[in-house]
């Protein structure tokens, strides 16, 4: 049985800024704290936390939508990547980001505050700094 969740919070920077900032290594790491070394190509596979995220760019819709293959240290060798989706949606002179994270593995609904801990915090910290 798979599972998957929707989160989302509000960043304080433009849908193009947040967007940007996702794809790019240096502002990824920045944002987040963990080292990443991410791309801005379909098909371009991906790191972030230090490794602890692998994954695969399947679509890119800029400045609007970023869908994913993702998967973490902790999956099985035997487990599917899971499929995350990540939507960027200007809320005034913010963006709500909102992720949706689906095909988990049973021990997956750990990820669900993970979101919030290791992206939505930091980010919202990096963000308001940079203003």
């Amino acid at each position: 049985m798979s599972i998957e969740f929707e989160v989302s919070d509000l960043i304080p920077a433009s849908p193009d800024v947040v967007y940007t900032a996702w794809l790019d290594s240096d502002e990824h790491t920045k944002m987040t704290g963990g080292q990443a070394k991410v791309s801005a190509k379909v098909g371009e596979r991906f790191e972030a936390w230090d490794g602890y995220i692998q994954g695969k760019n399947l679509e890119l819709d800029s400045p609007k939508r970023i869908l994913q293959n993702w998967r973490t240290s902790e999956f099985e060798d035997s487990e599917n990547d899971s499929l995350l989706e990540i939507l960027f949606e200007a809320e005034q002179d913010e963006t709500r980001i909102v992720i949706r994270h689906s095909n988990l593995p049973e021990h997956g609904m750990q990820y669900q505050q993970g979101w919030v801990d290791a992206y939505f915090i930091p980010m919202k910290a990096y963000f308001t700094e940079k203003e």
